[in-house]
């Protein structure tokens, strides 16, 4: 990961067009498809935050771009968390989760990661789940809508 010094400022979500694709590389460095832990900051305050699973989906400047993964199951609440603007697509477990948990991703959120709050890769998503990832966040706005 190197040493990157701390980003002053957050610049907000990443809202701007993004096209994925499979790149890991085990050279240490975040890269498309890996889930790494990184400091996410929250959506109503970007001054505070949480450190979790994020997968990178690529980069903008320095920041790296990705989807912040949680272990809740949203599938139970999902009309509830659709109608608060949160959409979520499975992932499954794998080496990021040390329980083994599996794991959900926003996928209406792309957070920009500070290079150096990453702590650790987690894992590399296998080829099939990546594409499957990619596939429900280019459908994000249709959900948010209801279509």
């Amino acid at each position: 990961m190197g040493t990157v010094q701390a980003m002053a400022t957050y610049p907000g979500d990443f809202d701007g067009p993004l096209e994925p694709s499979y790149r890991p590389q085990p050279d240490g460095e975040p890269d498309a498809a890996e889930v790494v832990w990184a400091w996410v900051p929250y959506e109503e305050d970007a001054s505070q935050g949480k450190d979790r699973p994020v997968l990178v989906l690529g980069w903008d400047g320095p920041w790296a771009l990705g989807l912040y993964l949680t272990s809740k199951d949203h599938d139970r609440d999902h009309e509830q968390e659709r109608r608060a603007g949160r959409v979520w697509v499975d992932v499954g477990s794998g080496g990021w989760d040390s329980k083994g948990r599996p794991s959900e991703a926003r996928r209406n959120r792309v957070v920009r990661i500070d290079p150096a709050t990453i702590r650790r890769e987690g894992a590399v998503l296998d080829r099939a789940r990546w594409d499957e990832v990619i596939a429900a966040y280019s459908q994000r706005d249709a959900l948010l809508r209801g279509d």
